[in-house]
């Protein structure tokens, strides 16, 4: 009974924190439209009619970048974000749905994408995603992951709500990675690479680093 009670008791604070992330983002969405133009790059080959899922499409510069030959679907929490991916992309299926609750059947896909998803969440949720994300995954399939990294120039910014997670005026909150983080998240799978790619932004006259931990993990 008691284990009953705490599984309801996370379950109602997951859509609780779930509907308190969907308005932050559905109002910037709306206010200010697309907000990353053009398609992802250097997305991962793979098979013709491979199944794939994008968690957090917002919208829709990763399904942009993705060839017609995989079998796409995409989820994303905010309406006004798969409203914008529609006007992007014509044949992927969007759903209305948290990454962290997915919608899918044990080990059914082939691929997911978790392209700047995961740092928007706060600690227990981004555990809850990378637990989906396992579990949809069939055996051989293989999960992509980016997100910004503790030295990015934004890291540090704004309100800290958990640690080296941090709150910005629109509401949206960014959790910054290293790599021994991301590993121990995925530990239901095998790391296949995990890096940090680092870019140099000048901005007003001054170079700031922009850093993101790339990695590919894999089921076994």
């Amino acid at each position: 009974m008691v284990v009953i009670i705490i599984a309801k008791w996370l379950f109602r604070q997951t859509l609780q924190r779930i509907v308190i992330n969907h308005n932050a983002w559905d109002d910037d969405y709306r206010r200010r439209g697309r907000l990353w133009g053009g398609g992802a790059k250097n997305l991962p080959a793979l098979d013709a009619g491979s199944t794939v899922l994008e968690l957090g499409c917002g919208d829709g510069k990763t399904l942009a970048g993705m060839p017609d030959d995989w079998i796409v679907t995409a989820v994303d929490i905010s309406p006004e974000a798969l409203g914008l991916s529609r006007n992007s992309v014509t044949d992927a299926e969007l759903i209305l749905a948290s990454a962290c609750l997915l919608p899918f059947q044990n080990e059914s896909l082939d691929a997911v994408f978790a392209f700047h998803v995961t740092g928007h969440l706060l600690a227990l949720d981004r555990q809850a995603l990378a637990r989906e994300a396992a579990r949809v995954l069939r055996k051989g399939g293989k999960l992509f992951f980016r997100e910004f990294g503790k030295e990015d120039m934004r890291a540090g910014h704004g309100q800290e709500l958990e640690r080296d997670t941090f709150r910005r005026g629109s509401g949206i909150f960014t959790h910054y990675f290293d790599e021994s983080e991301v590993r121990g998240l995925f530990n239901d799978l095998k790391p296949a690479s995990v890096g940090t790619h680092r870019w140099k932004l000048r901005v007003k006259g001054q170079d700031l680093v922009r850093a993101e931990v790339e990695a590919v993990f894999l089921k076994s």
